[in-house]
């Protein structure tokens, strides 16, 4: 078990990273698209918002994945997943918005985990004593 410790925490890296980049690649691809869905759950100027979301997950995502700053990136990504979870996702009788509104709760508390014990020896910053 001792040997994976090097290897697990750049596993979990890359499946936390994933959702976030593959939705700032997907945001990329048709942006009036997820404008228009941004305004349909109430995001403030939503032709803004979503260059900001596309920006926010793609960055954040590939910080988390190679493990850059990532005690901040898991910072904004706790505030991300706790503001979406809440104001988007928390809506009482849709099944689906609560599976959505778990999820981010979920990944809001891996990313607590990250913040708390860093990113790993396998990573930009290092193994990184709190």
């Amino acid at each position: 078990m001792h040997a994976m410790k090097a290897y697990l925490p750049s596993l979990a890296r890359l499946l936390m990273s994933g959702l976030f980049i593959w939705d700032g690649i997907f945001q990329l691809r048709d942006p009036s698209g997820t404008a228009k869905y941004f305004a349909t759950v109430h995001v403030p100027i939503p032709d803004v918002a979503v260059w900001i979301s596309i920006v926010f997950h793609l960055l954040a995502g590939l910080a988390i994945l190679v493990g850059f700053k990532i005690r901040w990136a898991a910072a904004a990504l706790v505030v991300f997943c706790l503001g979406t979870g809440f104001g988007v996702h928390l809506a009482a009788g849709d099944f689906n918005n609560m599976i959505h509104f778990y999820k981010n709760l979920v990944m809001a508390g891996g990313f607590l985990y990250v913040m708390t014990y860093g990113a790993g020896a396998m990573s930009i910053d290092g193994v990184d004593e709190a």
